[in-house]
């Protein structure tokens, strides 16, 4: 299925419309492998001339999000960031506690620990969001 008519499948889940705008949004998130939140989604949409309004942005990524199409990250500063799922690999986040630097990463050995936990104690694992809040170089 095509990046656009999963758009269309969760709009319609949700009852909204689908239009130009909100494949806009959609366009900036699959665009940019950064992290970032909605304020800094719709101010980069603005820039490009683009004419959505606020509540637009801030809806569409709910959407996305709920459809599991965004993932919504909390990184502890009272700002949610997103970013796109669409064929992303499963990764897990280095935090600057200071200057708000990510990196992502991933670890086999820390995935089959957590999976031998998990198993040991009976669990049976869903999803896992694993954040390290660190000081990067520049800031330590």
């Amino acid at each position: 299925m095509t990046e656009s008519n999963l758009l269309k499948k969760a709009l319609k889940k949700e009852g909204l419309r689908y239009t130009q705008q909100r494949q806009l949004i959609w366009d900036e998130l699959c665009s940019s492998e950064e992290h970032r939140d909605a304020e800094e989604i719709y101010l980069s949409l603005r820039k490009e001339g683009v004419n959505a309004s606020r509540a637009t942005v801030y809806r569409t990524i709910d959407v996305l999000v709920k459809n599991k199409l965004v993932r919504k990250l909390d990184l502890g500063d009272g700002k949610a960031r997103y970013e796109n799922k669409i064929d992303s690999t499963h990764h897990d986040h280095l935090i600057c506690v200071k200057c708000g630097k990510i990196e992502e990463f991933m670890n086999d050995k820390i995935e089959a620990i957590q999976d031998d936990i998990v198993k040991s104690l009976g669990f049976k694992m869903i999803r896992h969001i694993h954040q390290l809040f660190v000081l990067c170089d520049k800031c330590q």
